[in-house]
């Protein structure tokens, strides 16, 4: 498939092999880390600015990314990959290492 947009075949293939976390868990988790005991976000305003970026550009269609959008999964494949050496032991960077990771769209634990 030739290139084409502002998303490369190589970009488009790397984001999706780095954000293992479905559109649904990704959803599911950014609720959870948002939600307080004192307060609790509003769904479609819930987790980081990143993550709710990456749950949109999941919900496209590559004919449907922008420029913008390019930019972010350029940015989350850049912060995942130093992160997460593939030769490091998943458990090995702890809860708030994972849960930093999992506000992206990649789970350190789930299985390749």
């Amino acid at each position: 498939m030739a290139e084409s947009g502002p998303v490369s075949d190589t970009l488009w293939n790397e984001f999706h092999a780095l954000v293992n976390m479905t559109s649904r868990e990704l959803q599911d988790w950014l609720s959870t880390d948002a939600a307080g005991e004192e307060t609790e976000e509003v769904p479609d305003r819930a987790g980081k600015p990143t993550g709710r970026r990456v749950l949109g550009i999941l919900g496209k269609r590559r004919t449907d990314l922008t420029e913008d959008d390019a930019r972010i999964m350029e940015r989350v494949c850049d912060t995942i990959r130093s992160q997460r050496d593939a030769s490091r032991d998943p458990q090995a960077g702890g809860d708030s290492w994972r849960h930093g990771l999992m506000s992206l769209g990649h789970d350190p634990l789930k299985p390749a």
